[in-house]
């Protein structure tokens, strides 16, 4: 008996039951739909906790002092020190942090503020959409310009261009002289909501003497394990104490992240396989009891020539059928209940194209194996015993 004339029979059987068929169809299908719902909703939540920490800036190493007190800062030698001579550094810049208040004509804008320097563009890659960003110059002559961020350019000037412009910064007039690229919101909130300048005139304007963080960038992937070691040696020279800063490695994190992720969404799908072997066990059921149905069939088709390999087939098939609807009914499922979840928590999912193909392939493998009990039994049905049965 050829391939088509045994699917024709198949299909024929699952719709001569139908609704057998579809309580069935429903066990693999929750299966699948749970299994497709986890995956995306793991892979697009560790792409949204990724990207975050990406827009850090690559190869990013965030230090920080901890503790208060006139010991507790450092100036830019010391900083100088403390980087030079280390090998893949790609930039350095120390920064100031603080809240404050922009202003241009009646408009009013709470921000954030960042002292920096010429490097930190660099360092946090960062783009200018307008105009320019701090130069060296601007740092070392303390002077008041400013690059603002997306929602203070809006707020404050809505649609004309800031550029050229000025603003009043915690009560001092400071000028634009660019504007950033949208950014977007992050682990260190909003960089849509921030006012830069360079380092020495934040230290004026918030009364700060040396700064307690900054940052290095390294010139790949290689070079941030080495920085940061020789970073801590100096910061231990510097500090005499291992709990008076600390050193944020974002490649660390980052496959920290990863490998959590990968675990938690692992071990999420092999909860979700279960449901997959319980459809795969109601499939089993049903093909049993349509064998019993179905003796008198089997032994018809045996009396007229079907051989027992081509009644085993005729009962895989049937199974891997059921099986492979259920497939696809449940990645139909499983995107669309992925895609109601992350519109709630607030995620992008990420269709998993290679789960999919997972999943139909366990569908298949569901099908065969649970399938083979009730075809091998259909199959060494004696004819003259099937013909028998009533």
């Amino acid at each position: 008996m050829d391939f088509l004339t045994t699917l024709k029979i198949g299909l024929g059987a699952v719709m001569a039951n139908r609704l057998r068929s579809a309580l069935t169809i429903l066990g693999v299908t929750i299966g699948i739909a749970a299994v497709i719902g986890v995956v995306a909703i793991g892979e697009g939540a560790q792409n949204e906790v990724t990207g975050e920490i990406e827009a850090l800036g690559t190869y990013l190493l965030t230090v920080s002092i901890r503790g208060r007190g006139p010991d507790m800062v450092l100036t830019q030698s010391e900083l100088d020190d403390i980087v030079y001579d280390i090998p893949g550094i790609a930039a350095v810049s120390p920064v100031i942090t603080s809240s404050g208040v922009a202003k241009h004509g009646t408009g009013r804008f709470d921000c954030s503020i960042a002292g920096v320097n010429h490097q930190y563009a660099t360092v946090r890659d960062i783009q200018v959409e307008r105009g320019r960003f701090i130069s060296a110059i601007d740092v070392d002559t303390r002077q008041k310009v400013s690059i603002i961020g997306q929602n203070v350019a809006l707020e404050l000037f809505g649609l004309s261009n800031p550029v050229g412009e000025t603003i009043k910064l915690n009560g001092q007039t400071f000028s634009v002289i660019g504007v950033l690229e949208p950014r977007g919101g992050g682990i260190a909130g909003s960089e849509d909501d921030q006012v830069i300048i360079p380092v020495t005139t934040a230290e004026r304007l918030l009364g700060r003497r040396g700064f307690t963080a900054f940052y290095i960038k390294g010139q790949d992937k290689d070079s941030v394990d080495v920085i940061s070691s020789a970073v801590e040696n100096r910061l231990n020279r510097r500090f005499r104490d291992e709990n008076a800063y600390r050193i944020f490695n974002q490649t660390q994190v980052l496959e920290i992240v990863q490998s959590v992720s990968r675990t938690l969404t692992l071990m999420l799908g092999g909860i979700a396989f279960i449901s997959l072997l319980v459809g795969g066990i109601g499939i089993m059921n049903i093909m049993l009891v349509s064998v019993v149905e179905r003796t008198r069939e089997i032994g018809l088709r045996k009396a007229v020539g079907a051989t027992n390999q081509d009644i085993l087939r005729q009962f895989l098939l049937e199974s891997v059928v059921l099986s492979l609807i259920g497939a696809a009914l449940g990645i139909a499922v499983g995107t669309l209940l992925a895609r109601g979840i992350a519109l709630f928590i607030g995620i992008s999912p990420v269709f998993p194209w290679k789960g999919a193909a997972i999943a139909i392939a366990l569908s298949i493998g569901v099908g065969v194996s649970f399938g083979s009990l009730p075809a091998n039994r259909a199959a060494n049905l004696e004819p003259i015993q099937a013909l028998r049965t009533e």
